[in-house]
C-alpha cells in the first residue's frame, strides 16, 4: 500500500484489517487538507495505521492510535516511525477502544478517523465514549468510515451529522 508522497507501508497479510482504500483515503485528506497541518489527530481501530500515517505525512502534530490486534500494533509502530517528522509525535494504544476512550477524559483532538469492523457492532458506544469524554475538540470533526449496506448514520447526544459523502460501497460520514 503506498501513501502520500507515494511513499510505501506494510499491511497485515489476510483479511484481519480492511485497509481504507485509496480512493476513499484520498477524499478524505481532500476534505480535511487545510485542516491537517499541526492538528491532534486520533485513529480509531487503527488497521495497519495507513490514515494516521497519512495524517504525520501532512502535517499533523500528534497522532494517536488505538488497534487491539498485538501484530497490528507492530506493524503501525513501523509504519508510523518511517514517517515521523521533527517536531512531530506518535502513540500506538494497544487496548480495547470502548474502554480506553472512557479513560482519555481531559484529551482533545481536532481529527478523529474511526474505521472499525463493519459488524462489530462498535459505531454507537465508540461515538457516545467520544461525545462523553469530550474528545473532540472546539470546531474538530470526526469521520466514520462504515459499508454503505450497512452503515446507518446515528444521532448521538453532543454530535452533529456534518455531512456525508458515499464512495462505491463506503459512506463517510462527518460529525462536528
Amino acid at each position: 500500500m503506498r501513501i502520500y508522497g507515494n511513499r510505501q507501508i506494510k499491511t497485515l497479510p489476510g483479511k484481519k484489517t480492511r485497509p481504507t482504500t485509496a480512493r476513499v483515503r484520498e477524499a478524505l485528506f481532500n476534505i480535511w487538507q487545510r485542516r491537517i497541518e499541526g492538528c491532534r489527530w486520533l485513529d480509531l481501530c487503527a488497521g495497519s495505521g495507513s490514515m494516521g500515517a497519512e495524517a504525520l505525512c501532512r502535517g499533523a502534530a500528534a497522532v494517536t492510535g488505538i488497534e487491539k490486534n498485538p501484530r497490528a500494533c507492530a506493524i503501525i509502530k513501523d509504519n508510523w516511525q518511517r514517517v515521523v517528522g521533527e517536531g512531530q509525535s506518535f502513540t500506538i494504544l494497544r487496548s480495547d477502544v470502548v474502554k480506553h476512550l472512557i479513560s482519555m477524559v481531559g484529551q482533545e483532538f481536532d481529527r478523529i478517523y474511526f474505521d472499525p469492523p463493519y459488524n462489530g457492532g462498535l459505531y454507537g458506544p465508540v461515538l457516545e465514549a467520544i461525545s462523553d469524554a469530550g474528545l473532540l475538540a472546539s470546531g474538530g470533526e470526526i469521520a466514520v468510515e462504515g459499508g454503505r449496506s450497512l452503515w446507518v448514520p446515528l444521532s448521538i447526544p453532543g454530535l452533529e451529522i456534518c455531512r456525508e459523502k458515499v464512495y462505491g460501497n463506503t459512506i463517510l460520514t462527518f460529525y462536528c
